[in-house]
């Protein structure tokens, strides 16, 4: 953990994914204080039309991230990385101002085998860093 999963609407050259996860990987272990090893990156390119966000008007087109982290990072945090997300992939994809939301999902260290790491995570701390 953590798994950031990436959902938009177009396709992409197998360099631009490459530079986005890197990007993903690095930002993260710097904001959320966390080991590069244990983070996954995925980008489903899932088609025109496949994901919408709904309102009062018209749906709009928009794209989603999903990230599923180990508990103890507070919200400012997390909106930190949140802005740093969203910036980078307006950047690097060229998504509009306001296609992509984030969402997490928190989980405890125990929910998360790493085979390469050699077993479970352990539970989040200030001094775990990036290793």
């Amino acid at each position: 953990m953590p798994y950031i999963q990436l959902e938009v609407i177009r396709n992409y050259p197998y360099a631009i994914k490459k530079l986005l996860a890197k990007r993903i990987g690095e930002t993260y272990s710097s904001i959320m204080k966390a080991d590069q090893n244990r983070i996954t990156v995925s980008i489903r390119e899932l088609g025109e039309g496949s994901i919408w966000r709904c309102g009062d008007a018209e749906p709009m087109p928009a794209a989603i991230m999903m990230c599923d982290i180990r508990k103890g990072r507070d919200a400012h945090t997390r909106t930190v990385l949140s802005r740093a997300l969203i910036d980078m992939c307006n950047e690097v994809l060229g998504l509009e101002t306001d296609q992509l939301n984030i969402e997490f999902t928190q989980h405890s260290g125990d929910e998360m085998y790493h085979q390469r790491l050699g077993g479970f995570s352990a539970e989040w701390s200030t001094e775990e860093g990036s290793l």
